[in-house]
């Protein structure tokens, strides 16, 4: 009876060990199913998934451009004699007409030429009037054969040579005097006084050297603007356009400018060609030598495609961009920059607008790849 009981309490036993041995196997070949299927994904090539990006059109925009006011007309006033200042009239910001006077110069030295030349004058004269009488007597004598012809025309010389000596100092006389009225210093249009850079007792010389003007006179009732416009858009630039100026002292305030004259060539420099436009300046409220910016309304013509910087590829092919075909397939695509825009790239050549160009485009991509796309593609537009 006690061998009976033993061996029915060892059966439990067994059959727990079987169902724990069942267990482990179980296990260890779930382990192992997982770790073949890990391995098989890790071997398998990865599909990357790309943004796709729609190829914008580059659209016209008003043309902003820096700019520079000077004066419709500038004048310099330069003495053209010596001495001093003997008084000045304006200053600096007051408005002078045609032909008033600005300042006036003592010429000491100028005077003292004039009572020269006209005494040299008053000689000339007397031997002229002396050459001219001796001149007749000797014809008279040489009628009467009291004289021979070289004599005469000896006399007859002198006559010639007085005459032109009294010509000579005449001709001085009026340079002196001429001379005498530059002593005054005049206003030469309709203007304002822009600088002044002499005073009262000042010594005045002769000279044409930038920056020893005395006075500076400045028509600014009209304004000449220059800017240098791209050599990409001066075709859209053309005499008697209006363009928009404003400058920073007028914030707000937008003034018409016309454009007068194209310099017709490219700074081989710069790139841009030299544009003159005008601006009526009545009220005042435009300052010469000051900078402005001018607005054109000169959109561009064509259709310039445009792409983020994000969506190049530089490489040793050049400069690409990798596009997605129907079948979702990579295609690499050579491409020409025709211009940087800031947030987007001008595209001259290589793409066009049915294309579609992975935004950011992972290392490595090369053609037929495979991809996976992962959103709706977005349209770039870019302005200049």
């Amino acid at each position: 009876m006690q061998t009976k009981t033993s061996r029915m309490g060892h059966k439990p036993l067994a059959l727990g060990l079987i169902v724990l041995a069942a267990a482990l196997v179980s296990a260890g070949i779930l382990s192992r199913r997982s770790q073949a299927e890990q391995v098989k994904e890790a071997n398998a090539p990865v599909i990357p998934t790309v943004s796709i990006l729609t190829v914008g059109q580059v659209t016209g925009a008003p043309l902003e451009l820096s700019a520079r006011i000077e004066p419709w007309a500038r004048a310099p006033i330069y003495a053209r004699v010596s001495g001093y200042l003997k008084n000045w009239n304006v200053d600096i910001g007051a408005p002078v007409k045609s032909g008033q006077t600005l300042a006036d110069i003592e010429t000491p030295d100028l005077d003292q030429q004039l009572l020269q030349a006209k005494a040299e004058l008053a000689t000339a004269r007397s031997n002229l009037t002396l050459a001219t009488s001796t001149a007749k007597r000797w014809q008279g004598l040489l009628a009467a054969d009291a004289v021979s012809h070289q004599e005469a025309d000896e006399k007859a010389g002198d006559l010639a040579a007085k005459q032109s000596a009294v010509n000579a100092m005449q001709a001085n006389v009026d340079r002196v005097q001429a001379l005498q009225r530059y002593t005054r210093l005049v206003a030469p249009f309709d203007g304002v006084v822009t600088a002044r850079n002499t005073d009262v007792g000042a010594l005045i010389s002769v000279g044409g050297v930038p920056g020893s003007e005395l006075f500076v006179v400045s028509d600014i009732s009209r304004l000449r603007v220059y800017v240098n416009v791209p050599q990409r858009q001066v075709a859209a630039i053309k005499v008697g356009d209006k363009a928009e100026l404003s400058v920073p002292e007028r914030a707000g305030k937008v003034f018409t400018a016309t454009v007068q004259s194209l310099s017709q060539s490219i700074n081989a420099s710069s790139g841009a060609m030299l544009v003159q436009l005008t601006v009526q300046n009545d009220n005042r409220e435009l300052l010469p030598g000051g900078y402005a910016s001018i607005h054109f309304d000169a959109p561009v013509a064509g259709s310039a495609l445009s792409i983020p910087p994000s969506a190049l590829i530089f490489n040793k092919a050049g400069t690409q961009v990798a596009t997605v075909g129907n079948d979702n397939r990579v295609v690499m695509k050579q491409i020409t920059v025709g211009r940087d825009l800031g947030s987007a790239l001008e595209i001259a050549s290589g793409i066009d607008r049915n294309d579609r160009v992975i935004a950011n485009p992972p290392d490595g991509v090369s053609t037929g790849d495979a991809v996976r796309v992962a959103a709706a593609a977005t349209t770039t537009k870019a302005k200049l």
